[in-house]
């Protein structure tokens, strides 16, 4: 692996690191698994009630499971926190972001509802985005019943799941579904197109690299079709025009350092004010893709916090 850069904190822990190699899918899933099963050991979850709900699938499609998380003590209508895990459309569930929808509903006073949506390469685009905007869809129904506010929503994805959260702001707006306020776009993987230069270069990076996202896309969209001309921006928003990216929710996006998928959150983030959409972007110095994980890092406390400052900002 090439030598880049890391903040100290960082660096003493990559090699310690899962070796996230996705093209042993299964064994990738299996290492992950076992990551997650030791992550929700350490879960204190006191204050905050989880439940779930099954929401209907798309037509033809199998129900949508929905994980819930509601401040004990707070009363409603809550804001709600719609969150799409991330795995690179083709890992994860909803016990991925377990120990931060915790977190988010506790110290923001705020419903957290985590989707369960089929993952790539058994079911790629759009089964994904669609089992998200199905959950969505039911929960505004049921607004009254989940003591939540349908009118304060935000969408929060982290990489894959930022870039379904991103697909998500543009089918509700333009299949004029559930309202969203704000997207929290987490180091989202938004461009199957891979030639951006943070894409081009890193290669070898921790956790996530240039060979992962081929890997990525391929399974989410179909061998031969990234890069096409005939993705749609649903599936890769960094594709959108400005004309189909003005009048979406403000956003927040963050990149990492030596990630390949900075430059296309930067990119999109630029785009996404050329359209006249509120944007705060914000870099993180000496980071890697999924060094959030690296939780005793301060670089990663401070990413954290600002999360949690964001989203109040936006759900106040």
């Amino acid at each position: 692996m090439t030598t880049y850069p890391l903040d100290p904190e960082l660096a003493a822990v990559v090699p310690m690191l899962p070796r996230a190699d996705t093209s042993d899918l299964e064994g990738a899933r299996a290492e992950m698994l076992v990551g997650i099963n030791a992550a929700l050991e350490e879960v204190d979850a006191t204050g905050v009630d989880v439940f779930d709900v099954v929401a209907p699938g798309p037509e033809g499609a199998p129900d949508v499971l929905l994980r819930g998380y509601r401040p004990q003590g707070v009363e409603g209508p809550l804001p709600v926190i719609y969150d799409i895990h991330g795995g690179g459309f083709m890992l994860g569930s909803v016990e991925f972001d377990h120990g931060v929808n915790v977190a988010l509903a506790r110290e923001l006073g705020a419903a957290v509802f985590s989707v369960e949506y089929r993952l790539a390469p058994e079911n790629p685009y759009p089964a994904g985005l669609e089992d998200a905007y199905a959950g969505l869809v039911h929960l505004t129904k049921n607004a009254a019943e989940f003591g939540m506010d349908p009118a304060r929503i935000a969408l929060f994805g982290i990489s894959a799941g930022g870039g379904i959260a991103a697909g998500l702001a543009l089918l509700a707006r333009d299949r004029g579904g559930p309202a969203i306020v704000f997207q929290y776009l987490g180091i989202p993987e938004l461009d199957d197109r891979l030639d951006t230069p943070s894409m081009r270069d890193f290669t070898d990076t921790p956790l996530w690299n240039r060979p992962n996202a081929i890997i990525s896309w391929d399974a989410y969209l179909g061998s031969g079709v990234p890069g096409g001309p005939d993705v749609p921006v649903y599936a890769a928003p960094a594709r959108a025009t400005t004309e189909q990216l003005a009048g979406l929710p403000p956003a927040y996006i963050s990149v990492m350092e030596f990630d390949p998928l900075r430059d296309e959150g930067i990119d999109y983030a630029r785009a996404l004010l050329a359209a006249g959409v509120s944007v705060e972007l914000h870099l993180f110095p000496g980071t890697f893709h999924g060094s959030a994980m690296v939780a005793h890092a301060e670089v990663s406390q401070r990413d954290a916090a600002e999360a949690v400052a964001v989203l109040r900002r936006a759900l106040r």
